[in-house]
């Protein structure tokens, strides 16, 4: 696999993300939902509901900008790795629904270099994605609270960024599950199990900053708890599936 083979499959899974609808509506959905849930969930904590404020913790009594990056930096954790899951899946999945695949054996650029281009062309739509999630959050919090973001909003905001970019290269085994069960579902129901378990673990406080998925948002609820060896194992995660995808790319055959 070469670079000029790898840029022109970018270029081309580029123009199918470009044209894609699940694509668009995935991102605008998390987009302004992470936002809306946001704001209106301060609003509400501020306007004095105590069942909601009790809910969302501490930070939830402080208000303001506080409150809208822990509502915010909680939801994007949970449904920023099912959003990017569904955007994976579909990328992937779609070549075995649809039935294209059989075609992708005849073109010239290797069946691993095309999984290599969807990656990169993921992973770019993910870090927009997650731009304007930061954004749009930015600009929800300062109409909810009426004032502009002090540094450590904007820290907030950097990490908030941080993690919905992370997050999405945590949906990286989608990818290697859509191509080792030939379509969308077995992806999405290893996204929906990567939850689950994420969600259990941190529940139950069994060492959530050492798995890889509850990492980056234990990180950004609280930095000082997750050090930088746990993220960097984090990263090991996504790296790792990647290799699996790239290498279940190579042994694909026609007739499975």
């Amino acid at each position: 696999m070469n670079l000029s083979m790898l840029a022109t499959a970018v270029a081309v899974e580029g123009r199918k993300a470009a044209a894609s609808r699940v694509l668009t509506s995935t991102a605008v959905l998390l987009t302004v939902g992470v936002a809306a849930l946001a704001a209106a969930t301060t609003a509400a904590a501020d306007g004095g509901d105590g069942q909601l404020a009790a809910k969302l913790g501490p930070l939830a009594a402080a208000g303001g900008w506080p409150a809208v990056l822990n509502v915010a930096t909680q939801v994007t954790a949970a449904a920023g790795l099912l959003a990017f899951g569904v955007g994976l899946s579909w990328m992937f999945g779609r070549e075995f629904t649809e039935g294209t695949i059989t075609g992708l054996f005849g073109l010239p650029v290797t069946r691993p270099a095309l999984a290599a281009a969807k990656l990169v062309v993921f992973l770019l739509w993910a870090a927009a994605t997650a731009t304007a999630l930061t954004v749009a959050v930015a600009l929800a919090g300062t109409a909810v609270t009426r004032q502009a973001p002090q540094p450590a909003d904007w820290a907030g905001l950097g990490r908030l960024l941080a993690l919905a970019v992370m997050t999405a290269a945590l949906a990286v085994p989608a990818a290697w599950a859509a191509t080792l069960g030939r379509g969308l579902l077995p992806a999405i129901a290893t996204i929906v199990a990567l939850m689950a378990v994420t969600q259990i673990i941190v529940v139950v406080g069994a060492g959530g900053g050492w798995f890889p998925p509850a990492a980056p948002a234990l990180w950004a609820l609280s930095p000082t708890t997750v050090g930088a060896a746990e993220l960097l194992f984090a990263a090991v995660f996504p790296a790792a599936f990647s290799v699996l995808t790239l290498h279940a790319w190579h042994r694909l055959q026609l007739d499975r």
